[in-house]
């Protein structure tokens, strides 16, 4: 048996550092963490790897909206499967409005009163929704007809990202990478209601099952494919679903914060996932299952994965 290596902090460590001693203690969840940044590592500096990321929960509102357009355009993310709430964070940042630092206990009615509405301690105020609906009008106005019916999501949210002025943006950063954005939910957001509105008076359709004859290419291509599933939900299952396409994931790196006894897959370890094959149950030692928070922790795992590229490269 291997012992846990005691950690020992100092001033001026570097994330890599930190991630290092966090493996070499081997347990609980700064192990998990530490063997997070190398399997990230791994999947970023191997060009055989085809790496998706999943997004859930506010994590564009949350300050993570950077994070992901960077990864983007420096080439390390393949494929985004997201919820349409990250979609809706990144159009209010690419539109010149923001997110705002609010109270986690807060007297909603005065909020509602104020048109305010909060998702834990972000704010949003009222008025941006309804410049967001003027803003995504115009987009679709600007989209040919032909491009907007019938049409995958993917295709859609590409023809989006090319019209946003804004590098920053993830929508923007992908158009331009030829990394697909899925969104398999969209509709399931604050835009969905105006897409269904605008769909009334202008041609608008979409047709989710043309989004996975991409995403069945990506998987079937994939020399090796990995995956960072950020949250649970739709993105976290329609990644995992579609490998089972081959037999699972080679690599997946997992932070959640659901629980497991309820047995949702938001919260289902990866090893779970081995038996209905969206994962190779003989690659466990690249896969790190982390019970927490994105915000939290996904920071610390990229800024040591992106040393240990560096480190390596010298």
């Amino acid at each position: 048996m291997k012992r846990v290596e005691q950690m020992r902090l100092r001033a001026g460590m570097s994330a890599s550092e930190l991630t290092n001693a966090m493996a070499k203690a081997g347990v609980i969840q700064g192990g998990r963490v530490g063997r997070a940044a190398d399997i990230a590592a791994e999947m970023f500096s191997n060009p055989e790897y085809t790496t998706f990321i999943t997004l859930t929960g506010p994590l564009c509102h949350g300050g993570l909206r950077n994070v992901f357009s960077d990864l983007i355009k420096w080439g390390y993310i393949d494929a985004v499967v997201t919820n349409g709430a990250n979609i809706v964070g990144d159009l209010i940042e690419a539109m010149g409005q923001h997110h705002y630092i609010g109270k986690e206990y807060a007297d909603d009615e005065k909020l509602y009163e104020e048109g305010i509405n909060r998702a834990y301690d972000i704010y949003f105020q009222n008025q941006t929704f309804i410049d967001l609906e003027t803003y995504f009008y115009k987009i679709l106005d600007d989209i040919p007809e032909d491009k907007r019916v019938n049409t995958p999501i993917h295709a859609l949210l590409r023809e989006v990202g090319i019209r946003i002025n804004d590098p920053d943006s993830i929508l923007s950063s992908a158009a331009a990478k030829s990394v697909p954005i899925f969104s398999p939910g969209f509709v399931d957001c604050m835009l969905g209601i105006p897409m269904w509105m605008y769909s009334r008076q202008k041609p608008l359709s979409l047709n989710p099952l043309k989004d996975f004859d991409l995403f069945s290419d990506l998987v079937f291509e994939a020399k090796k494919s990995g995956a960072i599933l950020l949250g649970g939900g739709t993105p976290k299952h329609h990644t995992q679903y579609m490998h089972t396409l081959r037999n699972g994931l080679d690599a997946a790196i997992q932070i959640s914060s659901a629980p497991v006894a309820d047995g949702s897959l938001s919260g289902a370890p990866l090893r779970e996932s081995v038996s209905w094959g969206k994962l190779h149950g003989e690659n466990m030692e690249m896969t790190s299952t982390i019970f927490g928070e994105v915000t939290s922790l996904f920071p610390l795992i990229i800024v040591a994965a992106l040393e240990k590229i560096e480190e390596r490269g010298k």
